[in-house]
Formats: structure tokens, sequence, C-alpha cells
């Protein structure tokens, strides 16, 4: 997909829609490595972790910056996913091992 050769809009339309496909697929891999870390870790308390929680939006930024996308757009991103990311761990621990 090359997005310098669209011509129309239904183009555009349909690599964003092929786009968030395979988005979907990876934010549901990503939550299956929350559900694999709510079983590993030995407590609760270990969930939260701050200092992990700032490498992963700075690794992603620097990704962004690297292929020349919108850091400060995704640290939003970013920061929201890994909050979710750890509500859903929260709550898989909670409910499996709770």
């Amino acid at each position: 997909m090359n997005t310098d050769d669209y011509t129309s809009m239904a183009q555009v339309r349909a690599g964003v829609d092929a786009l968030d496909r395979q988005l979907v697929a990876l934010l549901a891999e990503r939550f299956a490595h929350m559900r694999a870390a709510a079983r590993i870790k030995p407590d609760r308390n270990a969930v939260r972790d701050e200092a992990r929680k700032a490498q992963v939006i700075a690794n992603a930024c620097a990704e962004a910056d690297r292929l020349g996308a919108p850091a400060d757009i995704i640290a939003e991103l970013w920061e929201q996913l890994v909050e979710a990311s750890i509500a859903y761990e929260m709550a898989t621990f909670d409910r499996t091992r709770g």
C-alpha cells in the first residue's frame, strides 16, 4: 500500500479500514500478553509498574520519531493504551486469582 499512489477517497478509506483491522488484531495480541502478565506476576501490587510504563511510552515515541509520525500524539495514545492495559491486567488478575 503506497499512499502516494492513491487517487480517490475510496482508496484512502479502504486503506484505513485494512489498517484498522490489523491494529485491532495487534491490540488483541497485546491484551493476550496482559493476560499472561496477570497469570505470571506474583501479586496484584506488581501489576502497576510506573517505570515500565514510562519506558513503554518512551519506546513508542522513539519509534514514532524514527518513522516520522507525530510523537506527541503517539505519547497521548500510548498513555491511554498503557492505562487501559493496566486496568485490564488488574481485572484479569482479580478474576483469575483474586
